[in-house]
């Protein structure tokens, strides 16, 4: 193998050289302590910045049997090493040059904890680490000497600082490693005891801000559990934890404004995933399968059923009859048909549990009071209201609801649970409801639609996404932390609140280029293809994206099929 005295001496050599001559360093280097493998070197010093990785070897690693010895346990330690080592080597590596040069940048996880591509612990202890680094430039010539620089002195520096043994302070690793088995253990538990979520006694749910996901550092109120719903989970690290049990069935979140109903939401729909040491919500978990649903104006539908929620809807002068709604396509989706569709793709993609905050949903969709049902005819109106089927989304599916309202009382009588927030603070309103809704009775009429059952799979129609131009395939690159630019069309994720990483939304633009080269793509069902890629992601992120890249992580079918949903070019078999 190659050694870093080899490297030297060809940065040294190349100087001077326009920067495309960088390309003869790709391939492996022997550090001693650690194998430097750069991947890809950047094409010009303003282009992506070139992908390096250092795998150090189990001795060198030195990470404690305890934490290998477990999957949950290495993926904690991971992300904590990434969110490290992401976290403090601007300060190893400030640049100097043209362009990005000199910097060293690597994919943080954030508050997260989950399968990713930036740092990973094999079962045997050999650690892998991901990152980019701007190799030196003056205007678009090499700076060899610089070069030989960051790799002689920064790059050792940089796996002394993160990546060895000594590294971290051992009872951190620990932690971020017990603290990750206990949560999904935590989860694991939640079906069997007839929860949707768990929130611990203690947990801190407030966040920093609408764009600062860590948590608030002053003010926040702890989480207190009702005493009626309170229940006790075991965690194999932890121990016995006592905790806020949301049961399966119909949970209403009500109270004044500004007094912690969505940010108790917030922290359920984040449940899905793990969470760091010190987030505070570290022991809230949901259901993997809980979907978080709002209203989306001016989507594209595909082939959807929202026959359950939507009838037929008026013709036009054009087309006078009516327009049925078990297979709805539109470019420009209504709040009410875009919230009807998206529960319906929820539901055929597996969900169990649905989360509606009442901000951001279709009023229409929620509700129609006793006073509208008087002034609009039945007759005259598609909408179903969410109301009069939820329940039977419990009873005949086996799928729990838990909705944020301030302004519908109407569902106080299909509810089956109310948490009332009272200065961040949660009661139990549930006997307060139910006398309340008997003491004011609505008069509302129950509005009966199709039955409820699970949606058939649409197929895939062939052909469904562009094939991109020349022998490349289909490109997919991103515009901002929300959007994708898929060939010459734009994706917009921003109501796929559950996608919250930008490496997510890059694991779905590998999922995208992935799936645009799979010759079986075509002619199946969407849940399968969702459902396979799913498992594979699970298996090994590199599946995805053969070239490896170090800012992949992973996400569920239901980000996956959520991506392909909203796709404008989405063709369904009819």
């Amino acid at each position: 193998m190659r050694t870093f005295d080899d490297l030297a001496g060809r940065l040294r050599r190349i100087d001077g050289r326009g920067y495309p001559a960088y390309k003869d360093i790709r391939g492996e280097w022997d550090f001693g302590d650690f194998v430097l493998f750069v991947d890809h070197v950047q094409g010009d010093p303003f282009a992506t910045p070139s992908r390096l990785r250092i795998v150090v070897p189990t001795a060198v690693a030195g990470l404690e049997p305890w934490i290998l010895s477990h999957p949950s346990r290495r993926l904690g330690a991971a992300a904590w090493i990434a969110r490290a080592f992401a976290d403090g080597v601007s300060t190893l590596a400030p640049g100097r040059g043209s362009g990005g040069s000199g910097r060293i940048a690597m994919a943080s996880p954030d508050q997260l904890v989950l399968p990713q591509t930036a740092v990973r612990i094999e079962a045997g202890g050999e650690l892998e680490a991901r990152f980019t680094l701007g190799l030196p430039a003056r205007g678009r010539r090499v700076m060899g000497d610089e070069a030989a620089r960051i790799f002689s002195e920064v790059i050792p520096r940089v796996a002394k600082t993160f990546l060895v043994r000594g590294a971290h302070p051992p009872d951190a690793l620990r932690r971020a490693a017990a603290v990750n088995e206990d949560a999904e253990a935590l989860r694991n538990r939640l079906a069997g005891n007839g929860l949707v979520a768990f929130v611990a006694e203690g947990a801190l749910l407030p966040r920093q801000s609408g764009v600062d996901d860590g948590p608030l550092e002053s003010g926040a109120v702890p989480f207190e559990a009702p005493p009626s719903l309170r229940v006790t989970l075991d965690a194999p690290n932890a121990g016995p934890l006592l905790g806020m049990g949301v049961p399966e069935g119909v949970t209403l979140i009500v109270g004044g404004g500004f007094h912690g109903k969505s940010t108790l939401l917030r922290a359920l729909e984040a449940g899905v995933y793990n969470h760091r040491p010190g987030d505070g919500r570290e022991q809230v978990v949901a259901r993997a399968d809980a979907v978080k649903l709002r209203a989306e104006d001016g989507r594209s539908v595909a082939g959807v059923d929202i026959s359950p929620f939507i009838g037929e809807l008026p013709g036009t002068g054009d087309s006078p009859g009516g327009r049925p709604t078990h297979r709805f396509s539109t470019a420009n989706a209504s709040g009410s048909t875009s919230q009807a569709a998206v529960l319906v793709e929820a539901l055929e993609m597996g969900a169990t549990a649905l989360l509606i905050d009442e901000d951001t949903a279709a009023t229409n969709f929620l509700i129609r009071d006793r006073r509208m049902q008087a002034l609009v005819p039945d007759e005259q109106e598609p909408i179903t209201p969410l109301v009069d089927r939820i329940q039977e989304l419990h009873r005949g599916l086996g799928v729990s609801a838990v909705l944020v309202l301030g302004g519908s009382g109407d569902y106080l009588d299909v509810a089956d649970t109310v948490i009332g927030m009272v200065d961040y603070r949660p009661r139990d309103l549930t006997a307060r409801a139910r006398e309340v809704a008997a003491a004011h009775p609505t008069g509302r009429l129950r509005e009966e639609g199709r039955p409820m059952v699970r949606p058939t799979p649409r197929t895939i129609r062939s052909g469904s996404l562009p094939a991109g131009k020349r022998s490349r395939g289909l490109r997919v690159r991103s515009l901002d932390a929300r959007r994708l630019r898929v060939g010459d069309l734009i994706l917009d994720l921003s109501c796929l609140e559950q996608l919250v990483l930008p490496t997510q939304l890059r694991t779905v633009a590998s999922a995208l280029e992935h799936w645009a080269r799979d010759p079986g793509f075509g002619d199946r069902p969407l849940f399968d293809l969702v459902r396979e890629l799913e498992a594979r992601l699970t298996r090994d992120l590199d599946d995805v994206d053969p070239r490896g890249p170090g800012d992949l992580a992973w996400i569920r079918r239901f980000e996956l099929a959520g991506a392909l949903n909203r796709l404008r070019c989405l063709e369904i078999n009819l």
